[in-house]
């Protein structure tokens, strides 16, 4: 059979994929990768249109990452211009693919360059440098998708005709899923901006830093745990949404509780703890996985490893009137719980609050050590701490 019919049938498998995944970075993350598997290229990057800037959403390099974990962060907080003078920013200007053979061997007579800071900063070589426009069906511009260095042999090479053309027809389908992902992450934020207008503590940017640290975390364990990428990729796409609503339900807390300026008296902190029962609730239905782990989520976060936690065993959170109960204790607790619980506690504790200074790195860190096999999981705490350059990374981007 054609090798080029085989790569188009490999594409309509890739394109049922992305087109499930809910989660804009989970999505970004399998499209860059899957790009990259298609022409053998060494990194690339995803650039999204904002405030009318191309801003670096998803970065990926086999060769640095491999030795830099948080290296996948690396620029995700800063911009392009829109214009003829970089490689990015001409793509998106004109709407036109440029392949190039070796990024140091570009024409005088272009007007587009190529930023060598990268390469200066982290001792990598680009080579080859295939870029192409993201557009919809409808050909709005959503963004630029770069990849660099085709890999044959060990040496980077020039990509093919047969490269621009499968990636091109590619980039549609993966342009109209970043779309619909980018809506659905709208609508999240949208409830999460109606939270903050109850709990000042519930930013947009504290929900970002616990949904990235989860993943981070649930990748590390799962990976540890020898389970297949695609089990592992599903998973995420899932846990970032519900980290990011983990704590929902207390919109249904009074604003006396929510506000007040101290810490809560026992009767208020009581009142408090419902909000798990009313997070759940929001997740009713758990005919998908979505719901299924939001359900879990907003459920578990509070329970302690050593069983000390909240709410407990409830039989049925949609009953009129609930008492909280023992609380569950250590693998009762699901896992995605155990996680979500530890990146919330250590984002609140290097938070500012009402009440508190934000803490140092290292007394948040002995914090953390010190409540193994009492509020954490000690495995996860374990893996929290070995990743911690990839948390500080996270920290970085989603700053206040």
């Amino acid at each position: 059979m054609n090798e080029n019919i085989l790569d188009f049938r490999n594409l309509l498998k890739i394109n049922e994929r992305i087109n499930s995944i809910k989660d804009i970075d989970s999505l970004l993350e399998l499209i860059l990768y899957e790009a990259r598997k298609f022409t053998n290229a060494d990194a690339g990057t995803i650039y999204l249109i904002k405030d009318g800037k191309l801003s670096f959403e998803y970065v990926q390099n086999d060769t640095l990452f491999r030795k830099f974990a948080s290296s996948r962060f690396l620029y995700k907080s800063q911009t392009i211009e829109i214009n003829d003078k970089s490689i990015a920013g001409y793509v998106a200007l004109t709407g036109n693919t440029l392949n190039i053979q070796d990024a140091y061997d570009i024409p005088e007579n272009c007007s587009f360059s190529f930023n060598k800071k990268f390469d200066e900063e982290t001792s990598y070589r680009t080579k080859s440098i295939l870029t192409l426009p993201l557009k919809t069906h409808e050909e709005q511009l959503i963004g630029v998708l770069q990849l660099i260095n085709k890999k044959m042999d060990g040496e980077s090479v020039p990509f093919t005709d047969e490269d621009v053309l499968l990636v091109s027809y590619f980039a549609i389908s993966a342009a109209n899923a970043i779309e619909r992902a980018l809506i659905t992450r709208e609508m999240i934020m949208r409830m999460i901006n109606m939270a903050e207008l109850r709990d000042p503590k519930e930013t947009g940017s504290h929900v970002n830093r616990v949904g990235s640290y989860s993943v981070e975390i649930y990748r590390e364990w799962a990976i540890r745990k020898k389970l297949p990428t695609k089990e592992i990729k599903k998973a995420e796409d899932n846990l970032r949404i519900a980290a990011m609503l983990h704590d929902i339900g207390k919109v249904a807390i009074s604003d006396a509780i929510l506000k007040k300026p101290g810490r809560l008296n026992e009767e208020e902190y009581n009142m408090m703890k419902y909000h798990t029962i009313f997070g759940a609730r929001l997740f009713k239905n758990r005919t998908s996985e979505l719901d299924r782990l939001g359900f879990e989520v907003a459920l578990n976060h509070h329970e302690r490893w050593d069983g000390k936690g909240y709410p407990g065993f409830i039989d049925d959170v949609f009953s009129e009137k609930i008492e909280l109960k023992e609380g569950k204790k250590g693998e009762e607790i699901p896992l995605f719980g155990r996680i979500v619980a530890v990146a919330d506690v250590y984002d609140a504790l290097i938070s500012k609050r009402a009440y508190k200074e934000a803490w140092s790195d290292a007394d948040a860190l002995k914090e953390m050590e010190y409540q193994k096999e009492k509020q954490f999981d000690p495995e996860i705490v374990d893996i929290f701490i070995s990743i911690y350059d990839v948390i500080k990374a996270i920290r970085d981007k989603f700053k206040e």
